[in-house]
C-alpha cells in the first residue's frame, strides 16, 4: 500500500506519523515549499531574530529516513484519479494507492492594480518570508493591508527592525467581523499605542509601480490619500490553495468538499486542513477553518481511517489562541462579533485598558456557553469542562480561581471581575478557596 501526501504542513505531517504508527505502509509526502516540516506559526519569530529556521522543525533531518517516510520537493501539477497518478514538475509521475491532499491555504488577492509587482506579498509560506527579508534591508516604510492575525503579526516584524508601518484595514475596528466590539476597540487602541499608524474602514486603491516593477506607493480608495512604502504586505485573510484542481473531477466549492471521515467525492482521495470543506460541520464549527490544531486533528483521525479504523472527525469545542503585540488572546466556545439574541453577555475591562474577561451565557438557563479573554489566561480544560457540562454562570464565576492559568506573581483580577458582576445582576457570589494546582487537578479529574 502506497500512501501519498501532498502537502507538508501540520495535517499532511500528522498523518504521515500516525500512518507510520499504525502501519508499515509506504508513506511519500510531496511539498513544493520546503523538503522538510517546519512551524509555520514560528515564521515571524524567525524574522524577529528570536529563532533560527533549524529552530522550528520539530524533528532532525534524519528523523524522516529512520521512519521510512520519503520526502519529495516537487510541486504537482495535475492529478489523474482514475489512473490514480499524480504529475509532478521534476520527478517522474507517482502513481498511489490512497491519496490525502493536505494543500494549506493560500493568501488572498482581491485584484487590486499592481498587486503582482516585486515587493509586494503575503506571510504564509517560507518564501514569503525570503521575500520580505529581501526587501528589508535599508527599508524605510511599510505598508500592510488586511487586519486580522497575519496582518498585525506582519506588523510587529517590521517594528521590530524600526521600520515605519501603516495598515489599511477595512473594518471600522480591528478585527471586528471576529471580535465582539469591546475586545475591537481594546487592540485598535493598542495597535496605535504601538506607533503604528492604522487607516480604519477603508480600502486599498492600488499599489504604485516605480517605474521599474517594484511597489513605490499605496493609494487609499476612499480618499485617493498616497501613502510611500518600499514593501507591500497583502493578509486580507487566505483562502483554500486548490486552484490547479479546480477543473478536475474533485468536488470542490470553496475548498475539497469532504464527508465526516474527511473522504472526497473520489475514490481512495482524502482532503485534511485548510484546503478541506466539511459538507456537515458539528454544531457551532465552520466548514472551512484554517487552524493548526484543526489541521492537526485531521491529519490524526484521517490516519486512523486509512489504517482500517475508520473515526469520523470531531473538532470538539471551538478555540483559539493568538498575540496582538503584548495582548494575549484565547477565546473558547461560542462567542461572536455580534451577540445572538438567546445569550447575554458580561464584559469587565481592566483600569489599564488592556487586559478583559468576558463571559457568554445562555439567556434563559444562564448556561455558560463562551469565554473571550485579552490580556488574561484561562485554562483551556478548566473552560471546555465548564462548557461541556452546561455548567451554570454563578458556578463558573464563583469558581474562576480554578479557570486562571497566569503566572505565579501575576496580579490575580478574579475578585474585581466578580464584584463587578454581582453589581451588574444584583448578586452576591463569591470566590471559592485559591485553586492551587491540586485542587484543579481535581476538578478535572471529577
Amino acid at each position: 500500500m502506497h500512501i501519498v501526501i501532498v502537502g507538508n504542513g501540520i495535517s499532511g505531517i500528522t498523518a504521515a506519523r500516525f500512518i507510520r504508527k499504525r502501519s508499515d505502509f509506504k508513506i511519500t509526502i510531496i511539498s513544493s515549499e520546503s523538503k522538510h516540516f517546519y512551524s509555520r506559526t514560528a515564521l515571524m519569530y524567525i524574522y524577529m531574530g528570536h529563532m533560527r529556521f533549524e529552530d522550528t522543525k520539530p524533528y532532525e533531518d534524519w528523523f524522516w529516513e529512520k521512519n521510512r517516510i520519503d520526502l519529495i520537493q516537487s510541486r504537482v501539477e495535475s492529478i489523474d484519479f482514475n489512473s490514480k497518478t499524480l504529475s509532478l514538475d521534476s520527478e517522474n509521475p507517482m502513481a498511489y494507492d490512497k491519496l490525502i491532499l493536505a494543500l494549506g491555504s493560500k493568501p488572498n488577492k482581491f485584484g487590486w492594480p499592481g498587486q503582482d509587482l516585486q515587493g509586494v506579498g503575503g506571510l504564509y509560506h517560507i518564501q514569503d518570508l525570503e521575500r520580505m527579508e529581501s526587501f528589508s534591508k535599508g527599508l524605510q516604510k511599510a505598508v500592510v493591508v488586511g487586519g486580522g492575525l497575519i496582518g498585525i503579526e506582519m506588523a510587529e516584524m517590521f517594528k521590530s527592525r524600526n521600520i515605519d508601518v501603516s495598515m489599511i484595514v477595512r473594518e471600522t475596528d480591528y478585527w471586528n467581523n471576529v471580535l465582539p466590539a469591546e475586545e475591537s476597540k481594546m487592540i485598535s487602541k493598542h495597535i496605535k499605542e504601538h506607533h503604528i499608524d492604522l487607516n480604519l474602514g477603508v480600502n486599498l486603491g492600488e499599489i504604485i509601480d516605480d517605474g521599474t516593477g517594484k511597489a513605490s506607493a499605496v493609494t487609499i480608495k476612499e480618499t485617493g490619500e498616497r501613502i510611500e512604502c518600499g514593501f507591500v504586505g497583502l493578509t486580507a485573510g487566505v483562502s483554500p490553495n486548490v486552484h490547479f484542481l479546480k477543473d478536475s473531477n474533485l468536488e470542490i466549492e470553496r475548498g475539497i468538499v469532504v464527508n465526516n471521515y474527511l473522504e472526497t467525492n473520489q475514490k481512495d482521495v482524502y482532503a485534511i486542513g485548510d484546503c478541506a470543506q466539511l459538507s456537515d460541520p458539528k454544531p457551532g464549527r465552520r466548514n472551512i477553518e484554517a487552524v493548526w490544531y484543526t489541521g492537526r486533528m485531521m491529519g490524526e483521525t484521517v490516519a486512523y481511517t486509512i489504517t482500517g479504523t475508520p473515526i469520523g472527525y470531531d473538532p470538539g469545542i471551538w478555540f483559539n489562541s493568538a498575540k496582538f503585540l503584548d495582548i494575549e488572546y484565547q477565546v473558547y466556545g461560542d462567542v461572536r462579533n455580534q451577540i445572538p439574541e438567546d445569550q447575554k453577555t458580561f464584559y469587565w475591562e481592566h483600569a489599564d485598558g488592556n487586559k478583559s474577561i468576558r463571559l457568554n451565557f445562555e439567556k434563559e438557563s444562564n448556561i455558560i456557553t463562551g469565554f473571550n479573554l485579552m490580556g488574561i489566561r484561562f485554562r483551556h480544560e478548566v473552560c471546555e469542562k465548564w462548557i461541556k457540562n452546561r455548567t451554570h454562570i454563578d458556578e463558573v464565576v464563583s469558581n474562576l480561581k480554578l479557570a486562571n492559568f497566569d503566572p505565579e506573581f501575576f496580579r490575580k483580577n478574579e475578585a474585581a471581575f466578580v464584584s463587578a458582576f454581582n453589581k451588574a445582576f444584583g448578586k452576591s457570589l463569591r470566590l471559592t478557596s485559591n485553586g492551587r494546582l491540586n485542587k484543579v487537578l481535581s476538578f478535572l479529574k471529577s
